[in-house]
């Protein structure tokens, strides 16, 4: 975390037009010190030093933007600017965040708290923030060219509102909305109750992140912002797997993860071994009534979810979107499929013309976990992360909950591996193993027989019209 100096020396680094715009010194005096964070690992929660107190939140690969009041007014700076974000390691993305993220820093807010947000804009077109799902005044709303002008380069704009509701939010800009967010502008907020809440329980962990989405072909920097669904990086809070953190709990921990959607399509949200509630969504904290326990939640576009569990289950549980290729990265889409095709004379022949070529596919994709090929610069496998047991052949969004005994409250640190005790894990089995017996010949089930024959056993007649075949 650097601050107002480091960020000014950024800035002299920058270069082009983003250094051009440069704010006046005077207008900067009488602002929050901006805070600058580089590292894109999870932060500790920011406990509140001064103003209302709440629990706070740990932002997945991330972390809470710092605050200072002013006559009971709580003041926070965000630097709309262009960033580097280590997305796995060895896989950096020229991006465009806040506050030299991205994702952006979360806000944390209490339930009445009067906020002003300063909006630095370094980027090198127009900007403006929309606080999503907040009710405020309707010039606070952030649609530039509808309840504001854009905010220029190298210009600092002021919103100020009553944070009215607890629940779970977000911010993105809206101006060139399909550039800037498909370039990682985005952030979270997060309004916590100001009191005992009749719907929202106290926890012992509150996690959050946002899904996010990108294009950025192998041995290149910059997302593609033209392209709509083919995304090849499906990720959280710009991070993918291995480089997400996991969520790391005590056992019998009452957890809440929050999740916000940005990307373009929707995202099964599927925990391992243990059910939770929904308890809150986009309209804040749902009424008890209504909560019934899932395994997964989907998560649409533009939509917030905040679930809760118990964690009284130990061990390493698989947390991740539930539709496949989003749990992979960068991958092409137009590949035809090989499996069961017999290579060994097209291979052959294609060695004479290309000496390192690689059969792939054959037998499934999984073998490519174990080539270690040599892939482009910048950019990962298209499946990796290596577990106890050997490759979980996985990648995009996919992260673990850790559940352990020992885990101490208030600490948020990876515990390493589960051990499993003996006799609850998953062996081979050394018996004899009988030939299964395949039904045949009955063509289906038994419950509903089918009433014609079936068609090897039916004689056919042909018979050609005639001027007199029953006419």
């Amino acid at each position: 975390m650097t601050s107002r100096r480091t960020f000014l020396q950024a800035l002299g680094i920058s270069g082009g037009a983003v250094a051009a715009a440069g704010v006046g010194k005077a207008a900067l005096a009488a602002l929050p010190e901006p805070v600058i964070q580089t590292k894109p690992d999870t932060m500790a929660p920011l406990l509140p030093q001064t103003g209302r107190p709440y629990n706070p939140v740990v932002t997945l690969n991330g972390w809470t933007l710092p605050w200072r009041m002013n006559n009971g007014v709580k003041e926070f700076h965000l630097v709309a600017e262009p960033v580097v974000r280590e997305m796995a390691p060895g896989f950096t993305a020229h991006l465009w965040g806040y506050n030299g993220q991205s994702p952006g820093p979360t806000i944390e807010v209490v339930e009445g708290d009067r906020v002003r947000i300063f909006v630095t804009n370094r980027l090198p077109e127009h900007t403006s923030i929309h606080w999503h799902g907040q009710r405020l005044p309707n010039g606070m709303d952030g649609v530039a060219g509808l309840n504001q002008p854009a905010i220029p380069s190298g210009k600092t704009y002021v919103y100020e509102f009553v944070a009215r509701r607890p629940g779970t939010f977000m911010y993105h800009p809206h101006a060139d909305e399909m550039v800037q967010m498909a370039m990682g502008m985005m952030g979270f907020w997060v309004t916590h109750p100001k009191g005992r809440h009749p719907l929202i329980d106290e926890v012992d962990r509150d996690f959050c992140f946002l899904l996010n989405a990108y294009d950025i072909d192998p041995g290149s920097y910059t997302p593609k912002i033209m392209t709509m669904l083919d995304f090849n990086l499906w990720s959280w809070n710009s991070r993918i797997f291995p480089g997400i953190d996991s969520l790391n709990v005590r056992l019998n921990d009452k957890v809440r993860i929050r999740i916000g959607n940005l990307t373009m399509t929707n995202h099964p949200i599927h925990l391992h071994g243990h059910e939770f509630l929904v308890t809150g969504t986009d309209g804040g904290p749902t009424p008890k009534g209504t909560r019934w326990y899932e395994v997964t939640t989907d998560v649409a576009v533009g939509q917030m979810r905040q679930i809760e569990f118990r964690a009284d289950e130990e061990g390493d549980w698989a947390f991740h979107c539930h539709k496949s290729h989003h749990t992979m990265n960068a991958m092409g889409h137009d590949v035809p499929t090989l499996i069961g095709v017999d290579h060994r004379g097209i291979a052959k022949k294609i060695s004479k013309l290309v000496p390192d070529y690689m059969v792939m596919g054959e037998r499934g994709m999984a073998d490519m976990t174990e080539m270690d090929m040599p892939i482009p610069d910048n950019t990962v496998p298209m499946m990796t992360g290596d577990g106890p047991f050997g490759s979980v052949e996985m990648g995009g969004m996919f992260s673990v909950v850790k559940v352990r005994r020992d885990q101490k409250p208030g600490d948020y640190s990876n515990p390493g591996w589960f051990k499993h005790p003996p006799g609850t894990m998953a062996r081979e089995f050394d018996g004899a193993v009988q030939t299964p017996h395949r039904q045949s010949g009955a063509g289906g089930g038994q419950s509903m027989p089918r009433a014609r024959q079936d068609a090897s056993d039916v004689e056919v007649h042909v018979r050609k019209p005639t001027h007199k075949a029953g006419h």
